[in-house]
């Protein structure tokens, strides 16, 4: 029997065990975002820890930074003529807000019928605990393939704020011939997937303000501007009726989408988005399909509002502030200090003088693109066609994984995108989940990708 043989025949017999640990995973309320869930994380950091030094890893570390911390792990026996895997994963997960549209407790993972309910389970405690699942059943049952290094960092779903200067100041630690990625997903339970492409992110928050303090809207009304209706008319200007975005220069370094580009994408048909999404009607940019309009043209949303009186019932109050959260999807070549700049102008022409406002950058991320004529592609797209028995298509997501950027500027290094989360599984909403056969054949995949590339 070969390595690759025993490895998979090791990762067969313990499903049941693997499953498991999974759940044990799950069961770590680890959201980055709230502070009163510190110790959760650190619990999650450890977890992954003990995890790494139980299947034989040389050199474990939680290392810290300024924020949560980072898991690092390095086995490095398979020699200097095989390639170096930086992989990399996140542990923290989004809040499970509304709790009241769960099925089950989001932190009480619950199986029903071949899908794994849990917040976390896709996004993406599934995808690290798969390659962390592979990696056991080849030290397991011979040694790996390759040398192999581990980056898992708790601050993934706030932006990744701390993750640049802890690669910059790691630069030596962290060193790699390629960064496997598992924050991705595929098509269909049925259609395998390679992500070629990611939106990059420029989060704000704009913050109005009026009068001194909160004034009774019969007595002041009419008389005092409003930084609701001052913040409501701004937002609502930053789109025109066809879905462009109005701010000046944003469209200027919008690389172009060539014909032959299109014609390779997967473009899923309108009525897939609206299952999906469960909206009745689409919207979007003119001239564009729903996927082009989510995978590679730019956008800009509201994220989230507050003003006034919110509260059951009414109270007539004319608000002192408004604040309004919003979010910008970018594609190359835009860079996320130049669309602040673009909102800036855009604020300072169409805010009036009866109000002040402030705008703070809360996180950002540029676009990334990955080279899909590699050695790694060609490793990764045998694996998945052993595993499922088709070809891989190559996809364009809509969604940002800061590190892409970051490895690829401060290390010199590309990523390959390979992950097994599908479209419904309701990542940062309620009822989230990991589709088990995925989770499975997942580990496989890994597996056999740790060799491929190897040879």
């Amino acid at each position: 029997m070969s390595d690759l043989e025993a490895a998979l025949v090791y990762a067969k017999d313990h499903q049941t065990d693997f499953l498991e640990e999974f759940l044990s995973f799950l069961r770590i309320p680890s959201i980055s975002t709230l502070p009163d869930h510190k110790d959760d994380m650190h619990q999650a950091a450890d977890w992954i820890a003990n995890r790494l030094q139980s299947s034989g890893f040389e050199s474990v570390a939680v290392m810290p930074t300024t924020g949560h911390p980072v898991v690092y792990g390095e086995w490095m026996k398979a020699g200097k003529d095989t390639p170096t895997i930086l992989f990399y994963g996140h542990y923290d997960v989004q809040p499970p807000d509304p709790l009241e549209l769960w099925i089950s407790e989001p932190f009480v993972p619950q199986v029903r019928g071949e899908d794994l309910f849990a917040r976390g389970a896709s996004d993406m405690k599934g995808q690290v605990v798969a390659h962390l699942k592979a990696v056991e059943s080849m030290l397991a049952t011979s040694s790996l393939p390759v040398n192999l290094k581990y980056l898992i960092e708790g601050e993934e779903e706030i932006g990744s704020p701390n993750l640049g200067s802890f690669i910059s100041e790691n630069k030596d630690l962290l060193s790699c011939d390629l960064c496997l990625n598992g924050d991705s997903s595929i098509l269909a339970p049925d259609v395998p997937a390679i992500t070629i492409s990611l939106r990059g992110l420029a989060y704000f928050e704009i913050r109005i303000q009026g009068a001194a303090g909160d004034l009774h809207s019969g007595t002041f009304g009419g008389a005092v501007d409003n930084p609701a209706n001052v913040l409501s008319k701004l937002i609502a200007g930053m789109r025109d009726d066809h879905g462009r975005i109005t701010l000046p220069g944003f469209y200027d370094h919008v690389r172009s989408f060539s014909d032959t580009e299109r014609a390779e994408m997967i473009s899923m048909p309108d009525e897939w988005w609206k299952e999906q999404s469960g909206a009745s009607v689409l919207f979007g940019e003119q001239g564009y399909s729903p996927t082009e309009r989510a995978t590679v043209r730019p956008t800009l949303d509201v994220n989230g509002m507050l003003s006034g009186f919110t509260g059951e019932g009414s109270k007539t109050v004319l608000p002192a502030q408004a604040m309004a959260k919003i979010s910008m999807r970018l594609v190359p070549d835009q860079h996320p200090e130049r669309i602040k700049k673009s909102l800036e102008e855009y604020l300072k022409t169409h805010a009036p003088p009866t109000v002040t406002w402030e705008l703070e950058a809360m996180a950002s991320s540029p676009p990334a693109i990955v080279e899909h004529d590699s050695s790694a592609v060609h490793a990764a797209s045998r694996a998945l066609e052993a595993v499922w028995g088709v070809k891989p298509v190559f996809q364009r997501q809509g969604g940002t994984v800061p590190v892409v950027g970051m490895v690829q500027e401060l290390l010199g290094v590309d990523s390959l995108m390979l992950g097994f989360g599908l479209p419904d599984d309701n990542l940062h909403a309620p009822n989230e989940k990991m589709h088990l056969p995925n989770f499975r054949r997942g580990i496989e995949t890994y597996i056999r990708f740790m060799f491929e590339i190897s040879l």
